[in-house]
């Protein structure tokens, strides 16, 4: 449910855990005492799938009732975003499961449970990819729309800071994985300055609700819902508030068709016709370039860090994004930097032994 980002700037050292509180004895005993004390006890949570962080989420069944536990262990996790999301996301009319019950000290929190069929799972049995890609976008421009009518976005900001922190992940975690050997300080700096360089062009006016993550897996089909509510939003607790450009439809897991990628990015800048058309494809071109190093950085970190080397599969897609997006004039630092000191046969998935 959760894909790319982690707590405040994606490049930080988590904190330890002490020895206890990795026990999942603990945590299972922790998450019994939750569920009692809000009338689920005696049942047996049930695992259901999991994403790239350190939750867990489990299936609670009963008496023709059912609900899913969020285990999100702190320090590494921290629910409270998430109830905050999850209200806002709801007041504004779209469909983010309901918070039953939380310990936001303990880390666990019982929610609406929207069932199994996210857009992966209906993509990948043969469900009308068009249809669920426009709902999609129209969830997406509603979102917007919504966001500018309530004004201020209690948010935080999705500014050159926070994005620089994430484009440093390529560095520090790709490309000592591709060569072997980590960067030299002085070329990372060179890195840096490329994309300091470049950001400030990603601006465009009018600051809206990003959600980030907004991608396959964490998209859902209600259908017992009408119009925008019924497509479901999962993984939102990092939403900030920053370009209008950013959720775009572009998937590090999924190819998306070219024709269907243009066509719908066309009807979603129709949608907004007081916009800067060139400025805003402008932005989506270096917010997708940032986001697509970001995600290299992280699924090598995945990999080398968590012991999940599943993420690395989609290593070949992200590179054939990102030349894509190289194209575009405004990004010209960074391809510089990239055919110099990351070259075509530099862009490989990562071996087992961290090397070419």
């Amino acid at each position: 449910m959760r894909d790319l980002a982690e707590p405040a700037f994606a490049g930080e050292t988590l904190p330890e855990i002490a020895p206890a509180e990795r026990s999942p004895d603990v945590r299972k005993q922790a998450m019994h005492a939750f569920l009692n004390a809000c009338g689920w006890g005696g049942l047996v949570p049930a695992p259901i799938a999991g994403d790239a962080s350190f939750r867990r989420y489990y299936r609670l069944r009963s008496k023709g009732r059912q609900a899913v536990v969020m285990d999100a262990p702190p320090p590494h996790e921290d629910v409270r975003p998430y109830i905050a999301v999850s209200a806002l996301l709801r007041a504004l009319g779209f469909s983010a499961p309901e918070v039953l019950a939380e310990d936001s000290d303990g880390g666990f929190l019982l929610i609406e449970d929207f069932g199994d069929d996210t857009y992966t799972r209906l993509l990948n049995s043969g469900a009308d990819e068009r249809a669920l890609y426009t709902l999609a976008v129209d969830t997406l421009i509603e979102l917007q729309r919504a966001a500018e009518r309530r004004g201020t976005l209690d948010l935080p900001p999705y500014d050159s800071e926070r994005l620089l922190a994430e484009a440093a992940l390529l560095v520090d975690w790709y490309v000592p994985a591709a060569y072997g050997s980590p960067l030299c300080d002085t070329l990372r700096e060179e890195y840096l300055a490329a994309w300091r360089a470049v950001l400030p062009q990603a601006a465009v006016e009018g600051d809206t609700l990003v959600l980030r993550d907004y991608h396959v897996d964490n998209l859902m089909l209600l259908a017992d819902r009408r119009g925008i509510r019924s497509c479901g939003l999962l993984d939102f607790q990092d939403a900030v508030c920053g370009p209008p450009s950013y959720d775009l439809l572009e998937d590090a897991r999924r190819d998306v068709p070219v024709e269907l990628r243009r066509s719908l990015t066309e009807g979603y800048i129709a949608a907004f016709p007081r916009r800067d058309r060139p400025a805003l494809l402008r932005s989506a071109a270096i917010l997708a370039a940032q986001r697509n190093c970001k995600i290299l950085g992280i699924f090598t970190r995945l990999w080398k860090r968590d012991g999940k080397p599943g993420y690395l599969v989609h290593i070949p897609r992200i590179w054939r994004l990102l030349e894509e997006e190289l194209s575009h004039p405004a990004l010209a630092p960074i391809k510089q930097w990239l055919d110099c000191h990351l070259p075509r046969e530099a862009r490989h998935v990562p071996d087992a032994r961290g090397s070419a």
